[in-house]
Formats: C-alpha cells, structure tokens, sequence
C-alpha cells in the first residue's frame, strides 16, 4: 500500500469517527404506567413499595407518589408487564359456595356474550366514536334477534361498566380478551371495524319551470334543487375472542358495491350470519 493510499484511509477513519460522535445518543425507551382509570402515565418508575408507586415523567426531575390501589399495570422499558389490579381469570374466581367477601357477586360466564364498541375508519381517520357505537347496537340488535340462547348484554350495560373498570376505546388495545371476558362477566366478547374509504362523487338536478308570454317579454320563473352523493368503498371487520384468550372467528368481508356513507349493512350481516353466534 501506497503513503498516499495509508493518508487518504486515515482521513476516512478519522471522518467516520467524528461522525459517529456526533450522533446524538439513542433515547432510551420508557416505562408506561397505566391507572385504572385509563390514564397513561409515561417516564420513568424509580421505586415500588408496599402501597406507592414513585415515578418521574419523561423530562421532569419531581417524583410523584402513586396508590398501587389506582394502578392497572405497568409497562417496562425492558417489555416486561406488571399487573397490580388485573382482573382475575374465571379459573383464578372462588366458588360462590366459598366465597364469604362481602358484596361478592359471581357470574357464570358460559353463554353470555358482549359486543364492545366498533372502529371506524373513515378515509384513513378515525371517525367520531358515536358511529362505533351506532355499529355496536346494530350487531347487538341482529345477534338478539338471531341467536342459539345466549344472553347478549345489552349495549349500554357493557359500556358502563367498561367506563368503571377505566377501559375506553382508545385504550381497549391494552387489554387482552380475557381481561375483558372478566370485567365484563362474559364467555365471548364481539368487537370489529368498519373502514369506508372515498369511491366517487355524483351530482343530479333537479326542478320546475313555466314561461310565461306578454307582448314581447318573455318570463321564466320556476326552482330547481341539485343533490351531490359520495360512495365509499366498504370493509367490515368481525373478531369473536373468548375467555381463554382463543380467538373463535376472524373474517373480513368487502362491500360487492360502493355504498353511501354510513351504510355497511350487507357486510356486517354477511360476517354475522356466518359467525358461530348466530343461530342458523
């Protein structure tokens, strides 16, 4: 090897090294503390003793004391979870001949089904919760109507108490189905997406118009009305998951035809029928 070839593989050395050091340091990942309530609290746990929980918030330096008795579960940076309040399984539940607590109520899950709150997606965003609502009541009012004796909690009900145990839609991902299953008092939970994303946009007129004849002046009055329509291309998504955390159904199904906003009944009926729910 040349001098001329040592010098220039020097200079690269030296550059990659100055490059390389000033690469800002990777941020280190955080612990995510979720309460019961919903909340999610992001930093770092410092210390966990008999009935507090000492954290620090991302960028902050003030330790903040909190109740384990308020705390669902905490979030490792390393991945690990903990649970401090995490509903008991069914198989974890004493028999209600034994359970002498006050105020202990036990349900008999076998059965008994709930339908939580829908997605929906609109062009890529998701749309105001009250249309995931609007498809949960529809699915519970089909499923009612069309099921092999299973007890279907009425939508309002699963809801409530979905809002006491702090589990919202946004935060439904956190919770694995047979948490779910436990909270709810239920064998099977119901839950899906409904994705309408832009097709095409139409416009029709509409009207009424009379001539009228004077001399010669010639008078048009009348009305007219145009209507603009915008289709979508529809997908429903269904997932039936049960209280041994198995999935039992998980299928898609997409519009034949491009339908008008808010209209996903022929999928949705379609997925429904054929889900081991409904009575054939």
């Amino acid at each position: 090897m040349t001098m001329k070839n040592i010098i220039t593989l020097l200079l690269l050395s030296a550059i990659t090294i100055g490059t390389y050091a000033q690469q800002p340091p990777a941020k280190p990942k955080s612990d995510v503390l979720m309460k019961v309530n919903g909340d999610e609290l992001v930093g770092k746990v410092t210390e966990i003793g008999d009935t507090e929980v000492k954290f620090v918030y991302d960028g902050e330096t003030l330790v903040y004391s909190i109740k384990k008795q308020d705390i669902l579960k905490i979030t490792y940076a390393s991945g690990r979870v903990e649970f401090f309040n995490k509903p008991p399984l069914s198989t974890d539940k004493p028999d209600a001949a034994t359970d002498k607590s006050a105020g202990a109520v036990n349900i008999d899950h076998h059965n008994r089904v709930a339908i939580l709150p829908f997605g929906y997606i609109k062009d890529s965003r998701p749309a105001a919760q009250e249309l995931g609502y609007k498809v949960q009541n529809d699915v519970f009012s089909y499923l009612q109507k069309n099921n092999s004796g299973l007890t279907i909690l009425d939508p309002r009900n699963t809801n409530a108490i979905l809002i006491k145990a702090g589990v919202k839609p946004d935060n439904m991902m956190g919770f694995t189905s047979d948490e779910l299953c436990n909270i709810l008092g239920v064998e099977y939970v119901v839950g899906g997406t409904v994705t309408q994303t832009f097709n095409a946009a139409s416009t029709s007129s509409s009207g009424d118009y009379s001539t009228s004849y004077k001399k010669s002046d010639e008078k048009t009055s009348g009305y007219s009305s145009t209507t603009s329509t915008q289709t979508f291309q529809t997908n429903v998504a269904i997932s039936i998951a049960n209280d041994k955390n198995a999935t039992v159904f998980n299928e898609t199904r997409k519009a034949l035809l491009a339908q008008q906003e808010g209209n996903y009944s022929g999928p949705l009926e379609y997925l429904l029928k054929r889900c081991p729910l409904y009575k054939r």
